[in-house]
């Protein structure tokens, strides 16, 4: 079997002057506003809600949503530059925005009604609202066929019981995409996919998980006790749930892959500063090569997920075939991400085990990026599964 070299052709990294405004307005959201205050909501758990309305303001939250929606009609590209800059300083908030674009936004423009365009995902590209997209449960994570959540069919609605678990956005969330099984005998063909409101009758909000990184991330179980959802709030035909839950995944994987990219850069430019500034046996630590070679091959693993998450946005752009290229780009950009934030703690030796400098912090951020929107185990199902397409 060939290597399908063709994924390669007319691939162009070169970036236009649209990119890098992005790429800067990014940075400088992150550097000036993410970083301060950082290590206390790291600690407190929290997100200010200031700063979901400044990413709104910015156009974070709807970045790939067509202008007639209220987006900013941006390409894949542009989205993975600003997840990186953002994620180089706060997880926290790159996952927000990343469950919002790539999740929510995406899955209600590319499969929704126009009057669920209208009501919703106008909204929600502004960042006037928050979305959160519900899929995994209990006993549901990795196995997204197993929905254990029900949508009752009674007619002209549905009633909805269950329990997700493990929401970002779950607290903050105006909107959520629930996934939901409405006829079991048809096992995934039988799932439905519900836009369901935040403060309709049976819905309560779990308590927030405290969690080992993105510790400022709202994350929550979320359950449903005889919710009725309008028929008219379904997204595609009777049984798409889980298709719709699939091709979701597939953009998001970029997301992440690209916020895993980020955190790894971050620890990598955090290191590379300290490295010089830093002194042992009478000169700056960067001068003695077991620091040299460690940061050699950080910045070696680096750009080579990088190129893997530009060509992911890339094929995504052009409309080809990309379920390969996210799975290898989250497989690998989070795999990176972990081992060099691992590395950058042992750069900064004692230091990098207390929490003002950073990147301990970053070492459990990346943890994250190995686990959801698909794990790493499950990535390498799907790729496995695309050699032998």
């Amino acid at each position: 079997m060939a290597f399908k070299d063709t994924l390669l052709e007319g691939l162009n990294f070169n970036l236009s002057e649209e990119h890098l405004a992005v790429k800067e307005a990014a940075r400088d959201f992150a550097q000036n506003e993410l970083l301060p205050g950082i290590l206390e909501r790291d600690n407190e758990q929290k997100f200010d809600p200031k700063l979901l309305k400044r990413m709104g303001e910015l156009g974070f939250m709807g970045m790939m949503v067509s202008p007639e929606y209220g987006g900013g009609g941006m390409d894949t590209v542009s989205y993975v530059l600003a997840m990186e800059e953002l994620s180089k300083v706060d997880a926290s908030a790159s996952v927000i925005v990343s469950v919002n674009n790539s999740l929510v936004c995406y899955g209600l423009e590319a499969y929704g009604t126009e009057e669920q365009k209208q009501k919703y995902l106008t909204r929600l590209a502004s960042g006037e609202i928050v979305g959160a997209f519900c899929l995994s449960e209990p006993e549901a994570g990795s196995d997204a066929t197993s929905q254990h959540t029900t949508a009752e069919d009674k007619g002209d609605y549905y009633l909805v019981n269950g329990t997700k678990n493990w929401i970002t956005n779950g607290g903050i969330s105006s909107v959520c995409l629930v996934i939901a099984q409405t006829h079991p005998e048809l096992k995934h063909k039988g799932i439905n996919c519900l836009i369901v409101e935040k403060g309709w009758n049976g819905f309560a909000v779990g308590k927030k998980e405290d969690k080992m990184g993105i510790r400022a991330s709202d994350t929550h179980s979320l359950m449903f006790s005889d919710v009725k959802v309008p028929k008219e709030n379904r997204i595609g035909a009777d049984g798409f749930g889980f298709k719709f839950a699939m091709s979701t995944l597939n953009g998001g994987r970029i997301g992440i892959a690209a916020q895993a990219l980020g955190i790894a850069a971050g620890a990598f430019e955090l290191s590379l500063k300290y490295s010089q500034e830093r002194k042992a046996f009478g000169k700056p630590i960067f001068e003695h090569q077991a620091i040299q070679f460690k940061l050699a091959e950080m910045a070696t693993k680096i750009e080579a997920a990088r190129l893997l998450v530009y060509k992911a946005a890339r094929l995504k752009d052009e409309g080809k075939d990309y379920v390969e290229a996210a799975a290898m780009a989250k497989l690998f950009a989070s795999d990176v991400a972990m081992w060099a934030t691992t590395e950058a703690v042992q750069i900064h030796g004692g230091y990098g085990y207390v929490k003002e400098y950073h990147v301990e912090r970053m070492m459990r951020d990346a943890k994250i990026t190995q686990i959801y929107e698909g794990t790493s185990e499950i990535q390498k199902l799907v790729i496995a599964r695309e050699l032998i397409r």
